[in-house]
């Protein structure tokens, strides 16, 4: 007699690995700040997991953004790489992850036990993680509520004594539920910054940071440029390739990025 096939799929899923002030890392960050603390440069640890050079550079960014400390002290040295180390946060969220590590994998199993269909996986999640195209992510503190006639003026603290303002509508404020000492994201497209050689230019845009060129990458038509803005922080703009060649842009160059209030979105956590 033909024995019953076994119908039920393994589970498989991801963890994410929450600090005190709830900010979150996936697995394939934590894997990258496993190859830097393995390999000491950007470009072996990017080698030694498989992506590119800048995606390593993107993800530290990302990563170092997203938090009010640094977790990768880095000095540039091209696409040779430079010196990179792990900070002590950095290396306290590895030993907190691999331990967690074990205890997820122990969770799935029980849970596959109870997980038989795509609805039995339906009715057990009800959420969807937030994806988003904006380059600039940065997790930062309400500092100030200042309502306008028509408008609502939003000052944002980012850490390491970085500042930026949004301007939101009154309606936007209310549905966010946002108050003092609130924490928020904030998105900034890269198109809507602009790069200046001058860094004592005058302008009425409200956010401006001053920091030196760290990464350009040139496409056919458009340019990434990233500056670094200190504190770990840092910032990326599209510009033209024209723009670049008009500025003189190179890497190590000071520089600013200017941007308008009004451009800056603002997401709340539920």
């Amino acid at each position: 007699m033909e024995k019953e096939k076994n119908t039920k799929g393994q589970l498989k899923g991801d963890i994410f690995l929450l600090t005190d002030s709830q900010r979150s890392f996936a697995s394939s960050q934590i894997e990258l700040l496993k190859a830097i603390n393995q390999c000491g440069s950007i470009s072996k640890a990017a080698k030694h997991i498989g992506i590119s050079y800048k995606t390593a550079w993107d993800r530290i960014d990302a990563m170092n953004n997203m938090s009010s400390q640094t977790l990768v002290n880095r000095s540039a040295g091209g696409a040779q790489g430079g010196g990179t180390a792990l900070t002590e946060l950095g290396q306290r969220i590895i030993e907190g992850f691999e331990a967690l590590q074990n205890e997820h994998q122990a969770f799935l199993d029980q849970l596959g036990d109870k997980l038989h269909s795509l609805n039995d996986i339906a009715n057990f999640v009800k959420s969807e993680n937030m994806k988003t195209s904006a380059k600039n992510q940065f997790r930062g503190t309400i500092n100030s509520i200042t309502m306008g006639a028509v408008n609502t003026e939003i000052a944002l603290d980012i850490g390491t004594d970085r500042h930026l303002i949004a301007i939101i509508t009154h309606d936007s404020v209310q549905n966010l539920g946002l108050k003092d000492r609130s924490e928020v994201i904030a998105l900034i497209n890269a198109s809507s910054i602009i790069v200046s050689t001058d860094i004592n230019i005058a302008t009425s845009a409200r956010n401006k940071f001053i920091g030196k060129v760290s990464c350009i990458v040139l496409g056919a038509v458009n340019a990434d440029i990233t500056l670094d803005i200190g504190g770990g922080k840092s910032m990326s703009a599209m510009i033209t390739n024209t723009s670049v060649t008009e500025l003189g842009l190179k890497e190590g160059d000071s520089a600013c990025v200017i941007f308008k209030a009004p451009s800056v979105t603002l997401l709340k956590e539920a």
